[in-house]
């Protein structure tokens, strides 16, 4: 059976700046991660593994399905 691909999308971007402007590199240093790393998950270019999705919601206070969402 052929698998779709799927793609993750997020809202990190607007909770960066509805969480006082914080940049990607305040954010990247908060759940210890490089502020590449940041660009790449805004971009859709990567999927965070679950420890640092967690560390995520966590830093914005939100559930990670809420954070998150697959898009087939």
């Amino acid at each position: 059976m052929a698998r779709s691909k799927v793609k993750i999308r997020n809202s990190i971007r607007r909770l960066r700046f509805d969480h006082g402007e914080m940049t990607q590199q305040q954010l990247a240093e908060l759940v210890e991660v490089t502020r590449q790393t940041i660009v790449a998950i805004e971009a859709g270019k990567y999927a965070p593994t679950l420890p640092l999705a967690l560390r995520l919601g966590k830093v914005f206070g939100e559930p990670v399905e809420e954070i998150f969402q697959l898009e087939e």
